[in-house]
């Protein structure tokens, strides 16, 4: 079982990712060094991950993973699929919202189509590297479903990391309890109690382009070729 860490139940916001990033290095020192690697969830996750990766001296490479969104509710995850097709669903909230298997196994195969687009781009600049034994940092920009993470962390496990770490600036205490169980350490900096959406706990929350994240993929390349 592992150990949640959450500061505070603060509601104040962050002024953006870069900030949030910066913040949570001061619970991951334990992990700095080569041997770490950083993965962000994208988008939003990478900007997190590249403050972290680079204050940590670790390296840095994405995780890729999707909702599964509900029927006209697109903001709200019913489940999450990865790159290697992995999934699970939460069978009440989908039925809460009248999502029935036919249209889950579309949703599936919609985001697995986004998925191999994505892994095509970004991989054709930072190529994956092997989890195994590695001390491994999950993040993204927020919790709260849980249901992004939660495919993140199966993914990863399937790796053999030698530890598994996830660290986030905000999420709801109640989910990453869950979470807490499976991985090594979860640290949080906010766990708010009065949570509604993750672009609450910011004042600047842009949606992140492709655009950026290929940027800060290019970066690292760079960064480690020196």
């Amino acid at each position: 079982m592992g150990a949640l860490r959450i500061v505070s139940h603060d509601d104040r916001p962050f002024i953006n990712r870069q900030e949030a990033g910066r913040l949570l290095v001061a619970l991951l020192t334990d992990y700095a060094g080569a041997e770490t690697i950083v993965l962000g969830i994208p988008r939003g996750g990478v900007v997190v991950a590249r403050e972290i990766a680079h204050e940590l001296g670790a390296d840095l490479d994405v995780v890729l993973t999707r909702k599964l969104a509900a029927p006209h509710y697109p903001e709200l995850a019913i489940g999450a699929v990865s790159e290697e097709g992995s999934y699970f669903w939460d069978e009440k909230r989908a039925a809460m919202v009248y999502a029935d298997q036919a249209y889950l196994e579309k949703e599936k195969e919609r985001q697995l189509k986004v998925l191999a687009s994505r892994a095509r781009q970004y991989r054709k600049i930072l190529p994956r590297v092997s989890l195994k034994d590695r001390c491994v940092i999950v993040t993204d920009d927020g919790i709260a479903t849980g249901s992004t993470m939660q495919s993140a962390i199966s993914t990863v496990l399937t790796e053999g990391p030698r530890r598994l770490v996830v660290a986030v600036p905000v999420g709801v205490e109640e989910n990453m309890r869950g979470m807490a169980d499976q991985v090594d350490e979860l640290v949080c900096l906010k766990a708010p109690a009065c949570f509604r959406a993750v672009g609450q706990f910011y004042t600047d929350f842009d949606q992140t382009e492709d655009d950026e994240v290929l940027d800060i993929l290019r970066q690292e390349q760079r960064r480690k070729a020196a």
